[in-house]
């Protein structure tokens, strides 16, 4: 049994919490199917009323609150939440609609101050926040299993490897924008959070034991202060298959689709995948149709196709086509920071040596302290770093460079001193 699993059999045992106490870890044998929620599947929040009860009990509830939402990617335009689950010591688990209920900065205002626990913080806090909830603190589960070195860390893995149970993750990847929602959907979501507490309480210990707990809580802290990620620039280019088109004609006609089919798929709201492929939109520009028939004949845009669409489809070719040379789309996007590192051989032979240098003493560091090395340090801050050392490869401005560029404090208290020696051994 690890030292975390011996934790969360001391949290059964001590705490009254979690799973029931004659519960084995997972090293004790098979884990154990978790198939329904303490108190049941609690009723969907829909209406002002239930909700108002809701967020009496949880400003009532002690302890941290667990925290989960689940969106509907790939059925629904955008990335806003369909379910919100809750589960706090004295309020119990709760299941709330956001469709019914849009407005939670009420819920979110009664756990001010408490600590939220997230598995994978980063992918829900915006749906969250775009209906009044922000945490003030939290604690990422998934985050916490890298910092700890557990080889896989999604929730269903942890849950098993730290506290011996088995989670049916069936349901993940359906349309959470389904309404009604199917009672086997909800139980899954009710199970989500139902052992997110004992999960943290686990790996807190697990983290002290490693002496990694501040790395963690520094971790966090950051997350759950780091504002909302600013809109992308140009986000046509990140159309997958990109790499194909060269000409900046052909460009402009994948722009012109992608923003066709953006702006119909958000009117529709539906997922934009839905609308037109990727795979459809770079082949109508590599091929430049010249007319609907031509258009018709490519992959994409076969008999499925009303000729509605194959219409609008063949406008947006049509804009790309007459646009002037002025207006087309440059080969790439304005880089912020330092080039692909495939080309810094070419370009600066000097930094090329410098990121070599640097990223296999950072992989030794990683490999020693048992996590993964974008954990230890962020890849672009080591690139950002190399690009443009500081004239003095010296300590202090080799973590005042860290530190400008967005690294913690306890990464710069463990990557300075081996990044000053990877430098300096290539100056």
């Amino acid at each position: 049994m690890t030292d975390a699993q011996e934790t969360a059999a001391d949290l059964r045992t001590t705490t009254g919490g979690g799973p029931p106490d004659d519960v084995v870890s997972s090293s004790d044998g098979p884990p154990i199917p978790l198939l329904e929620p303490r108190e049941g599947i609690p009723p969907v929040v829909a209406d002002a009323d239930a909700l108002a009860r809701v967020v009496a009990a949880f400003a009532a509830g002690t302890g941290p609150v667990a925290v989960d939402a689940e969106r509907a990617s790939g059925y629904r335009y955008g990335q806003r939440a369909y379910l919100v689950q809750l589960r706090r010591e004295g309020a119990g688990s709760a299941l709330i609609d956001p469709v019914g209920c849009p407005d939670l900065s009420a819920l979110g205002e009664a756990l001010t101050g408490t600590e939220w626990i997230l598995h994978a913080a980063t992918q829900d806090l915006p749906c969250l926040r775009e209906i009044g909830m922000a945490p003030t603190s939290l604690f990422d589960t998934e985050l916490a299993g890298r910092l700890a070195g557990f080889p896989r860390v999604g929730l269903g893995a942890m849950v098993e490897s730290v506290l011996g149970y088995a989670l049916e993750k069936g349901h993940s990847a359906v349309d959470w924008s389904t309404r009604p929602l199917p009672e086997p959907w909800l139980r899954y979501a009710a199970l989500d959070v139902e052992l997110l507490v004992d999960l943290r309480d686990a790996l807190e210990k697990e983290l002290d034991r490693q002496g990694k707990l501040e790395w963690a809580r520094q971790e966090f802290d950051a997350i759950a202060a780091a504002p909302p990620a600013p809109p992308r620039k140009d986000p046509w280019r990140r159309t997958s298959g990109m790499h194909k088109v060269r000409r900046r004609r052909q460009m402009a006609v994948v722009r012109e689709l992608w923003e066709s089919r953006d702006r119909i798929a958000q009117r529709r709201d539906v997922s934009p995948g839905k609308v037109l492929g990727d795979a459809a939109i770079v082949e109508a520009a590599l091929a430049l149709p010249a007319n609907v028939h031509t258009l018709s004949a490519l992959p994409g845009y076969g008999q499925r196709m009303g000729r509605r669409q194959l219409d609008q489809w063949m406008a947006a070719v049509d804009r790309a086509r007459v646009l002037p040379e002025s207006e087309l789309p440059q080969p790439g996007a304005t880089p912020s920071g330092p080039p692909p590192p495939r080309s810094w051989a070419d370009k600066d032979p000097a930094a090329a040596a410098r990121l070599s240098a640097a990223r296999t003493a950072v992989s030794a560091l990683a490999e020693g302290l048992n996590l993964p090395q974008e954990n230890l340090i962020a890849p672009d801050t080591v690139r950002r770093l190399c690009w443009e050392p500081p004239q003095r490869l010296e300590a202090d401005t080799v973590a005042t460079a860290l530190a400008g560029y967005g690294a913690r404090p306890w990464q710069i208290e463990q990557v300075t001193a081996a990044l000053v020696t990877a430098l300096a051994a290539t100056a």
